[in-house]
């Protein structure tokens, strides 16, 4: 059995320290505008970490990762664990943005500007941009929203060339994974991606990549700019609960059976869509 430290409780994962390794366990809890929702959605866990361990794999040629073994961690974890090197993480959320929704859009229509991006006018909800957009914004903690944050308001932070390798990293990442996904009918309209230090002074890809609760992913054939997509990820719960007239503070709502099982098959589906693998 495998003795572990409980270091962190965070939205959706814990984090576990055993020697010199952590190990990032995945829960079932899901968070939408930074709430952490009093029900759970099952195996999401499971998804997100199997999915995850399937891209670093088809990101590895862009940027090394933290994974050092999804087999060697704690029996009743298994499935939605992994080993990981320790990295000192930098304090910005790297965004990568190919449509306009969500935050960015809600930012646009407010001064015309995307993270201090000047966009061209008349843009809508799920617009395609003329080309990605790396977006960042502050890592805020438990209970408080990210803000977004100018190319010059991250330089500032790390230094300039951190800036621009944050940059390009995310910017890489997304086109891979636009790229796969589109192969697979999917549209990837935005990512965030998170990375730190390695002790090596490596900069490395850590906690999850490129899952529905990192991700918008859009099915292909139903896209129409002008109006909210159908999604494949926590993008359904966030409508649910707005359209109950929750006002997106916590507590959050107790969520419904039927959104509970429609929203494990949205997780369930872009995995197995993602990957050509069944779930099991």
């Amino acid at each position: 059995m495998i003795a572990v430290e409980l270091l962190h409780s965070g939205k959706v994962r814990d984090v576990y320290r055993d020697g010199a390794d952590i190990i990032l366990v995945a829960s079932d809890r899901l968070s939408i505008y930074d709430v952490i929702l009093p029900t759970p959605i099952p195996d999401k866990g499971r998804v997100l970490t199997q999915l995850s361990l399937w891209w670093f794999e088809q990101l590895k040629d862009i940027v090394p990762n933290h994974v050092i073994s999804a087999d060697d961690v704690p029996a009743e974890f298994a499935g939605r664990a992994v080993r990981c090197r320790s990295l000192s993480m930098v304090p910005v959320e790297c965004v990568a943005r190919g449509y306009l929704t969500g935050g960015g859009l809600k930012e646009y229509q407010a001064g015309g500007s995307v993270s201090g991006i000047v966009l061209p006018p008349g843009l809508t909800e799920a617009s395609r941009l003329d080309e990605p957009l790396f977006t960042p914004s502050t890592k805020a903690p438990v209970g408080e929203k990210d803000l977004p944050m100018s190319y010059a308001e991250v330089a500032g932070q790390v230094g300039d060339d951190v800036a621009a390798r944050l940059r390009e990293i995310t910017l890489a990442v997304y086109a891979r994974g636009r790229d796969i996904a589109a192969e697979r009918g999917i549209i990837l309209a935005d990512t965030k991606i998170e990375l730190g230090w390695a002790a090596d002074g490596t900069l490395v890809l850590g906690d999850e990549v490129l899952t529905p609760d990192s991700s918008r992913f859009w099915p292909a054939d139903g896209y129409a700019p002008g109006r909210v997509q159908p999604s494949f990820d926590k993008q359904f719960v966030r409508d649910w609960a707005v359209g109950i007239g929750w006002d997106k503070t916590a507590p959050g709502p107790e969520v419904p059976e039927d959104i509970v099982a429609a929203t494990r098959a949205r997780y369930i589906e872009a995995y197995e869509r993602l990957t050509g693998l069944a779930w099991s």
